[in-house]
């Protein structure tokens, strides 16, 4: 069977990291797999399969090879693999990402595109619902996963200082507004007030520290220490530092940072984001609230004062993201295109 990606970048970020995980998954299992996309679409992930390049800056449904199953994950890609797919070319199969219309200024083309195919994948049961409710399609769910880099290395001493860490990103462009980082970064200065002792981590990609001017004065904070990973395996170095792991982020469709902290044996405090009800259980293994709450404060001071319910939550949450597998996403996402191809 031939599975063909129409992807604009394979980027730092958990999105673009699923999409290649897919796509090297399928491979192994003996498909035929390419990635389309663009001439200035960067790759920052390692991508084990075929990749076409377009002429033009981007897709056109032409460019589209004739496939078995054709995946669009965006709302600009949607209409050009559907068309692409009444060429005759192959089935047209989205997995949504994010839900667009909440997420991006272009809401009218965004939500719209959610009426173009009927063959839909979803991360979470949160998103799976949201769909539901506004287009009347019910997604199948192929949750995300974490990668075997990141692992508990056992190397925390209770006699090292605290450290905790947050993950911030690009702001210019207006892709991280969801991300809450003007939060996390108040929370962070009060707490650091509080607890002078304590090592506070903002982990960035060192790329976007360099080009974005928010991130580089974020960065610049001598109240913080500055953590730049190169690749997974630095940043499973600097997971395993970290003995709280933070997330305000409020709208995510899956939100794998605090998953991969949780791997590394991390305890976390975390905003409610939607997707990541499928993993989070407050007060069992992490320390969860809503935003208008303005609990994140609180929550970790309670995990930098509570030492046993901190060494609780994280070694709960450590087996709970032990299930979280790539394997078990690629299993899954089989399963959802095989179905697709049947109910033709």
């Amino acid at each position: 069977m031939k599975i063909t990606f129409a992807v604009i970048t394979l980027c730092k970020g958990g999105a673009q990291r699923m999409l290649v995980e897919l796509a090297n998954g399928l491979s192994q299992k003996g498909y035929d797999v390419a990635v389309v996309m663009p001439p200035q679409g960067v790759i920052e992930y390692p991508l084990h399969v075929s990749v076409i390049r377009t002429k033009g800056q981007s897709i056109t449904a032409d460019e589209i090879p004739v496939s078995d199953v054709i995946v669009s994950n965006f709302y600009t890609l949607t209409p050009i693999c559907e068309q692409a797919s009444h060429a005759g070319k192959g089935i047209h199969v989205r997995i949504s990402l994010c839900y667009e219309p909440v997420f991006l200024p272009d809401h009218e083309a965004s939500f719209k595109s959610y009426h173009i195919s009927k063959n839909l994948v979803v991360l979470s049961n949160w998103q799976q619902q949201l769909i539901k409710l506004n287009h009347g399609i019910e997604g199948s769910i192929v949750p995300v996963g974490v990668s075997g880099n990141f692992c508990n290395l056992g190397k925390r001493r209770s006699s090292k200082r605290l450290e905790v860490s947050g993950i911030v990103r690009i702001q210019e462009g207006g892709y991280s507004w969801h991300r809450e980082q003007e939060y996390l970064i108040e929370t962070f200065r009060a707490l650091k007030e509080k607890y002078p002792r304590v090592i506070f981590n903002l982990i960035s990609p060192p790329n976007e520290v360099i080009s974005s001017p928010t991130l580089h004065q974020y960065h610049s904070n001598r109240s913080f220490q500055s953590l730049r990973p190169r690749d997974d395996m630095q940043l499973n170095r600097f997971l395993n530092k970290t003995d709280i792991f933070v997330s305000s982020s409020t709208y995510d469709t899956a939100s794998l940072p605090g998953l991969e902290a949780m791997k590394c044996g991390a305890a976390l405090a975390t905003v409610y984001s939607g997707g990541n009800m499928d993993y989070c259980r407050h007060g069992e293994n992490c320390l969860l609230s809503y935003r208008h709450e303005n609990m994140l404060f609180e929550h970790v001071s309670t995990l930098i004062e509570n030492a046993q319910l901190r060494q609780k939550l994280a070694i709960e949450g450590e087996k709970e993201a032990s299930k979280w597998t790539w394997d078990r996403s690629v299993d899954l996402f089989e399963v959802a295109i095989k179905g697709f191809m049947n109910r033709r």
